[in-house]
């Protein structure tokens, strides 16, 4: 029962690693040491909610037309083979995640986490992350295995974003290197093809 649960964790990490502007805003306040226990507790409850909405909103819908299931899993294993090859590109020609320590005065706790919600909830991959990726890649391991998947999954986002926040200060030279996101997402683009296989299989 644990191989959902990890299967879960290697997802979400996935798609969680990524040079974005959420990432970039926990990391500049986890710099400036600003409100961030309350920044990162908004990026770990949207994700844990939607991811468990996606994993229970698409086994709903299936119960009653289990065809459903193949067309998520082709679309899912489609789009994870996009995601892999986007990352692999991003491998050859990576980038990286600098946040501007430039002060423009001392946010208020509601201003910050307004901000950390409006990155999390106005950005349309997130939909396409959390409620049809990891939703379908849940629902294909199963009655007894998807809510293991959504687990880890919201485990990831509890793991990656305190670690971006708490240890900004120490992980801002890592985030920096290009040759750092190199082997990120080198790893992320081996991790979604192969989920992409295991998805496109499994049936």
């Amino acid at each position: 029962m644990i191989a959902p649960f990890l299967t879960g964790v290697g997802a979400g990490l996935g798609l969680i690693v990524a040079i974005g502007a959420q990432n970039a805003y926990v990391l500049r306040q986890g710099i400036r040491r600003e409100w961030i226990l309350p920044i990162v507790i908004v990026c770990v409850a949207s994700d844990a909610l939607l991811i468990f909405v996606g994993v229970g909103g698409i086994g709903a819908a299936i119960q009653g037309a289990p065809v459903l299931l193949d067309v998520i899993r082709w679309v899912g294993a489609a789009f994870l083979v996009a995601y892999g090859l986007f990352a692999a590109r991003r491998a050859i020609r990576p980038g990286a995640l600098v946040a501007s320590t430039a002060s423009r005065g001392g946010a208020t706790l509601w201003s910050a986490a307004l901000t950390a919600m409006a990155l999390t909830w106005l950005n349309p991959h997130v939909y396409l992350d959390t409620l049809v990726l990891l939703g379908s890649l849940a629902n294909a391991q199963g009655e007894s295995g998807r809510w293991l998947f959504g687990a880890g999954a919201a485990t990831a986002s509890a793991v990656w974003f305190p670690l971006v926040g708490f240890g900004a200060r120490g992980l801002t030279g890592f985030f920096a290197r290009p040759a750092s996101w190199r082997v990120l997402d080198g790893c992320v683009a081996v991790l979604m093809l192969t989920l992409a296989v295991l998805l496109a299989t499994r049936g």
